[in-house]
């Protein structure tokens, strides 16, 4: 019953340092810029890992044809695209993918046997 307890002191030990690799990580994302696009390229979003919008850019050409409900769905469709992918780069980054390693809660559930 308390043969993790070891593992409980270790994790609180290394408490400071998986923050600071938590705030690092968060940084991190905060720079990654991820593209997503509809139409052709004709709508482009671009998303954080934070997975904030940073930036549409609309093809001058859609505004010009009218097309409203067209124009929405395009950038909604790039808005989603370039989130998604944000949010599987972030996945990626919390476990591991950009060095923010996770052994104290490793330690903690042996055999990757998480809550």
């Amino acid at each position: 019953m308390f043969e993790n307890l070891g593992n409980l002191a270790e994790l609180m030990r290394n408490a400071g340092k998986l923050r600071e690799q938590m705030e690092q990580a968060s940084q991190r994302l905060g720079a990654l810029r991820i593209e997503g696009e509809a139409g052709g390229g004709s709508v482009k979003a671009v998303a954080n890992g934070r997975l904030e919008l940073i930036s549409v850019r609309i093809d001058p050409k859609l505004v010009s044809d009218g097309d409203v409900e067209l124009l929405e769905d395009l950038v909604t469709s790039a808005v989603n695209q370039a989130i998604e992918k944000a949010r599987q780069e972030a996945a990626r980054a919390m476990t591991g993918g950009l060095g923010l390693g996770m052994s104290g809660l490793d330690a903690l559930f042996p055999g990757g046997g998480r809550p």
